[in-house]
C-alpha cells in the first residue's frame, strides 16, 4: 500500500529519568519533526529499592503529560503512541499508573521489553545513515534504569542485542551516596559496569564493532558539555563525535564536584546533575569496551524509532 503524502504521528517516551514527546509527520519516508519536548521526571525514583513507583514521580509525569495533550491536540495529531520502558516494567504498580494515564489523557502507553526498546532505538538512530552502509555499528542507549546495546548495520539492520538492568538512576541510588561520591564509590561503580558488560556483551560481539552511536539524555549532555553549549543546541549536539578522552575528563570533572556545582555546569541540565556521573561512567566503560576512541552522539533514539515504526505500518 502506498504511505500517505503526509503522516502525522505523536510519540510519547515514558522513561526512567524523562518523559518526552515527539510529534513529527512523515514525507517521503523521511520523519520532520513539527515539536519535540523533554521534561526530567524520574519516574523510576526509589524503584530499585521500593519495587513502586512514588507518588511524587507520578506526579511529575502527570503534570507533563498536561502540558503534552495540550500540545497533541493543537498540532491535531492523528495517532498518539507511548512506549513505557524499564521503570514502568520493573514497579508493581506500574500497570494501575499505565490505566490511569489512559483514562486521564487518552495515551496507552504500551510497556514494551527491554528487546523492544532495542530494536526501536536502533531504527530511530540509523534511520538517517546511508541504506548501504555495512560497518558494524553499536548503538548505546543509556536510561535512568537500564542500558541496551545494540550492533547490526544500516544495510542488514539489527544484529545482536541486549537489554541491561544499568541506568543513571538505578546506578546512582546504588552507589553515589556521598556529595561529591567518594572514590570507594566510583570504584565500585565502574566495577560493577564492567562486569555487567563483560557478562552480557560477547568479546566477539564487542571486536566486530567499527563504530558507536549514543543516544539519550547523558550522551547528548555530554556532547553539550563538550562544546560548553549555552543554551543547548540540538543541531551542534546531533552528529558530534566525543572522544574517549574528552569523555574521561569530563567524567572526573563531574564526579569531583558536589551536587550545587554540578548543576551549574555550561551544557548540562540542571535537573540532569543528580545522575549524570553514573550516566557518563556507563558510557565511558561502554567506549572502552567495544574498543572505540570516539563515539558519535544522536538524537534520534527510540522516539524516532517508533514514530518511523507505527507510520510504516499504518
Amino acid at each position: 500500500m502506498a504511505e500517505p503524502a503526509n503522516t502525522r504521528v505523536g510519540v510519547v517516551d515514558l522513561g526512567t529519568n524523562t518523559t518526552r514527546l515527539l510529534v513529527a509527520e512523515l514525507r517521503s519516508g523521511e520523519l520532520h519533526e513539527l515539536d519535540k519536548r523533554t521534561t526530567i521526571t524520574r519516574l523510576g525514583q526509589g524503584v530499585d529499592a521500593t519495587g513502586r513507583l512514588a507518588d511524587e514521580a507520578m506526579d511529575r509525569v502527570r503534570d507533563a503529560l498536561a502540558v503534552y495533550r495540550e500540545v497533541i491536540d493543537r498540532l491535531e495529531v492523528g495517532e498518539v503512541i507511548a512506549v513505557a520502558t524499564s521503570a514502568m516494567r520493573d514497579a508493581s504498580n506500574g500497570p494501575e499508573f499505565r490505566d490511569e494515564l489512559h483514562e486521564s489523557f487518552g495515551i496507552d502507553a504500551r510497556t514494551i521489553s527491554g528487546d523492544e526498546e532495542a530494536r526501536l532505538t536502533f531504527l530511530g538512530a540509523t534511520a538517517d545513515r546511508a541504506q548501504h552502509e555495512r560497518a558494524q555499528t553499536v548503538v548505546i542507549d543509556i536510561g535512568g534504569g537500564s542500558t541496551e546495546y545494540v550492533t547490526g548495520t544500516a544495510a542488514e539492520g539489527l544484529g545482536f542485542h541486549v537489554s541491561t538492568q544499568m541506568g543513571s538512576v538505578r546506578h546512582t541510588e546504588r552507589f553515589l551516596a556521598s556529595d561529591p561520591p567518594a572514590h570507594r564509590e566510583l570504584n565500585a561503580l565502574a566495577t560493577d559496569i564492567r562486569a555487567v558488560i563483560g557478562g552480557c556483551l560477547p568479546a566477539r560481539t564487542r571486536e566486530a564493532t567499527v563504530q558507536g552511536i549514543a543516544v539519550a539524555g547523558t550522551a547528548t549532555s555530554l556532547a553539550a558539555i563538550d562544546q560548553e553549549l549555552d543554551p543547548y543546541a540540538s543541531a551542534k549536539v546531533h552528529g558530534y563525535q566525543v572522544s574517549l578522552a574528552a569523555a574521561e575528563r569530563i567524567l572526573a570533572m563531574l564526579a569531583a564536584l558536589p551536587l550545587g556545582e554540578r548543576r551549574q555546569v555550561p551544557g548540562l541540565h540542571p535537573d540532569r546533575a543528580p545522575t549524570i556521573v553514573a550516566g557518563v561512567a556507563i558510557l565511558v566503560e561502554s567506549i572502552r569496551a567495544f574498543g572505540l576512541d570516539e563515539i558519535e552522539v544522536s538524537e534520534a533514539d527510540i522516539l524516532h524509532g517508533a514514530a518511523l515504526d507505527a507510520a510504516s505500518t499504518d
